[in-house]
């Protein structure tokens, strides 16, 4: 595994019925980086998240954290080993309070998560960690406040909370400001600026001025393979990636 990084995939492919997704992808996220991977619809960058977390299964190559081979390891070993995800669609549950959402997200490691009828009991100990994940993503002021009344961002960022809550060694975030308000995705920036420090980020992201804003290191991912690595002053001048972005609208 290459000195200080905490995520390595070596050769990683994943072919669909003859149809290759992702070819030969070799990543390396230098731990206590913000690392974003970014390319135009359809370079592969959500199949290389669900290959990371293990939904999918790479028909060649393999991944490496910490220095251990995690190819055939479960999707719920990876998160033992303090890799957690968010997904492009905000998933909270809509009607418990923003305090109980974070709460329940703590109970898994203490083994009680299925105990609703012992939940006063089992919960009341980790009100102090929860709140304090709302804090650092400043929802602290809306504790008590049904989820379904919050507006999008605000979900998202309660998102955030919840996966911070969980202590990630690894946090990879799948379009984090994915229909977000101006106002929202700088206060999202923000956040995963914030949620940065000392942990290691992972992002697929569309939107470049977050990119530019947050990202250490980019991979420009095309057809499913690299195409360059850089910080954003290097993709961004570089002729291939001005190519690969031209006529996507969505970018």
């Amino acid at each position: 595994m290459t000195e200080g990084c905490i995520l390595e995939t070596r050769d990683l492919t994943k072919a669909f019925k003859g149809f290759v997704a992702v070819n030969g992808v070799n990543l390396r996220v230098r731990r206590g980086s913000i690392h974003a991977l970014i390319g135009p619809n359809g370079a592969g960058k959500t199949t290389v998240f669900n290959l990371l977390t293990r939904f999918l299964h790479p028909t060649r190559g393999s991944i490496h954290l910490n220095g251990s081979d995690i190819t055939r390891a479960t999707p719920w070993q990876i998160a033992r080993r303090g890799v957690v995800r968010s997904f492009q669609i905000s998933a909270v549950f809509p009607h418990l309070t923003v305090l109980e959402n974070v709460t329940v997200a703590l109970q898994r490691p203490l083994g009680t998560s299925f105990h609703f009828w012992r939940s006063e009991r089992t919960l009341d100990a980790l009100r102090g960690r929860a709140m304090a994940a709302l804090e650092a993503v400043d929802l602290a002021p809306l504790a008590d406040t049904m989820t379904v009344e919050l507006p999008y961002g605000r979900k998202r960022a309660l998102e955030l909370a919840t996966t911070l809550a969980l202590e990630p060694e690894l946090l990879l975030l799948d379009e984090p400001t994915q229909g977000m308000g101006h106002e929202d995705v700088g206060r999202v920036v923000e956040l995963i600026r914030r949620a940065g420090a000392g942990r290691t980020v992972l992002m697929v992201e569309h939107n470049m001025g977050v990119v530019a804003n947050l990202s250490d290191v980019i991979t420009v991912l095309q057809h499913g393979e690299v195409l360059a690595e850089g910080s954003y002053a290097t993709v961004s001048r570089d002729p291939r990636v001005l190519e690969a972005y031209v006529g996507t609208a969505d970018d």
